[in-house]
């Protein structure tokens, strides 16, 4: 989950866990290399973001825009 601290974070966490996932937080602040490192090291299988940080996430992976009117449909899926 790559998300600022907002309401949306809390949903999106609680959604990961009560799903029985694992997450890794991804600090928006951090720069994007770190991001891209944790993001390839940590090999995830979804990515759970807001729609202001959507474009700067360079990633393959299938994404869920936690702000979007309909957050269900996974981007790439």
């Amino acid at each position: 989950i790559c998300a600022e601290r907002s309401p949306e974070m809390v949903v999106g966490l609680l959604g990961i866990l009560k799903a029985g996932a694992a997450y890794l937080p991804l600090d928006p602040a951090y720069p994007a290399e770190r991001l891209a490192y944790m993001l390839s090291d940590a090999a995830p299988v979804a990515l759970l973001t807001q729609s202001v940080l959507a474009e700067t996430l360079d990633s393959h992976l299938p994404t869920v825009v936690l702000d979007a009117r309909s957050p269900s449909a996974l981007d790439g899926a």
